[in-house]
C-alpha cells in the first residue's frame, strides 16, 4: 500500500462497509485492536459500528478516508455495486479493497478486473465461522492475493480472525475454497440428519449416537458440535440462516457446474436446501434436522 510505504510507522486507516450481523462484528474487532476506523452501512451506520470508529455518510466518503477497505456484503452484484462507487469517488485515499463476502468465482474475479482497471487492489479473502466465530475473532479468513500483500495486512487480517490462511495467489481462488467448506459443512449437517432420524426409529438415543459417533469413523462437525450443542437441546440457535446456506449451495453448484467437475451429491443435495427454505423461510440451519426427520 503506497500509504504505508510513504509513512511506515503509520496504521492504515481501516474502511468498513457492510455492518450486518458478521461485519459488525468484524468492525468491532478490528476497533479493538487499535485501528483507526471509517464505517459505512446503507441500512444504517451509527447504531451497528465500533463506538471509536468515524460514521460515513457515503461508500464515496470511506474511500476518501480509508487507505483499506473491508467489505462485508450480501452477494456479488452488492460488492461489483460498491466497487463502482468506490472507483467513481474523487480525491479517495484507498488503495486496497478486501473482501470478505461470499460472492463466487467468478464474480470475485469480475470485481477484481474492474478495481484493478482504476488501479485499486482487490483481495479475495471470504470468512466461515459464523456470528459467534466473527465476535470472537476465531472465524477462518482465506486470502487470495499476493503473498506480499497478504503479509503487509496481516495486522488487520489478525485482528478479525486468528486464523487467516494464504490459499492463492489469483481472485476466487479464496471464494472457491469458502464455498467447498461450505458445501462439506452443510452436507455434513444433512447426512447427519438423516442418520439421526434413522437412529431414533431404531429406538436409539440421540445422546448416546452422538457419543459413539464421535469417538467413531462417523464423526463431524455436526455430530460433534451442531447435534449436541444446537439440536439435542432443541435451541436451534447456530445463528446462521437456512437463505444464507441456500445461496452457499447454490454457489458451489452453480460454480461446480462452470468447472465442468462432478456434481452428483451437491446436485442431490440442492433440492433438499430448497423445499427446507421455502417452508421456513429465514430459519436457523440447524431446524435441517426436524425438517429431514419429518420428511417434509
Amino acid at each position: 500500500m503506497a500509504t504505508e510505504q510513504q509513512q511506515p510507522d503509520r496504521q492504515p486507516v481501516v474502511g468498513f462497509i457492510g455492518l450486518g450481523a458478521m461485519g459488525s462484528r468484524m468492525a468491532a474487532n478490528v476497533a479493538k485492536a487499535g485501528f483507526q476506523m471509517i464505517c459505512f452501512d446503507v441500512a444504517g451506520t451509527k447504531d451497528r459500528a465500533p463506538d471509536s470508529a468515524r460514521i460515513a455518510a457515503s461508500v464515496g466518503a470511506v474511500a476518501r478516508e480509508a487507505d483499506v477497505i473491508i467489505l462485508s456484503l450480501p452477494n456479488g452484484d452488492i460488492s461489483a455495486q460498491v466497487a463502482e462507487q468506490i472507483i467513481e469517488t474523487n480525491q479517495r485515499a484507498v488503495s486496497t479493497i478486501i473482501d470478505t463476502s461470499t460472492i463466487g468465482v467468478a464474480a470475485a474475479r469480475a470485481v477484481h478486473g474492474r478495481l484493478a482497471a482504476s488501479e485499486l487492489s482487490y483481495m479475495d479473502a471470504p470468512v466461515s465461522g459464523g456470528i459467534a466465530g466473527a465476535a470472537a475473532g476465531t472465524i477462518a479468513l482465506m486470502f487470495a492475493g499476493p503473498v506480499a500483500t497478504f503479509e503487509a495486512l496481516s495486522p488487520v487480517l489478525t485482528a478479525m480472525s486468528k486464523r487467516p490462511f494464504h490459499v492463492g495467489e489469483e481472485p476466487g481462488q479464496a471464494q472457491a475454497m469458502k464455498l467447498l467448506n461450505n458445501y462439506l459443512s452443510g452436507l455434513a449437517l444433512t447426512a447427519t440428519s438423516e442418520a439421526i432420524a434413522f437412529g431414533l426409529t431404531q429406538g436409539l438415543e440421540m445422546s448416546t449416537m452422538l457419543d459413539v459417533l464421535n469417538v467413531s469413523s462417523g464423526q463431524n462437525t455436526a455430530t460433534s458440535d451442531k447435534f449436541p450443542n444446537r439440536v439435542l437441546p432443541e435451541t436451534y440457535d447456530a445463528e446462521f440462516l437456512n437463505t444464507l446456506y441456500l445461496k452457499d449451495i447454490s454457489l458451489y453448484v452453480e460454480n461446480v457446474a462452470q468447472a465442468g467437475t462432478v456434481d452428483t451429491i451437491s446436485r442431490n443435495l440442492l433440492p433438499i436446501w430448497q423445499r427446507f427454505t421455502a417452508a421456513e423461510p429465514g430459519a436457523d440451519f440447524t431446524r435441517i434436522f426436524p425438517f429431514v426427520r419429518d420428511k417434509r
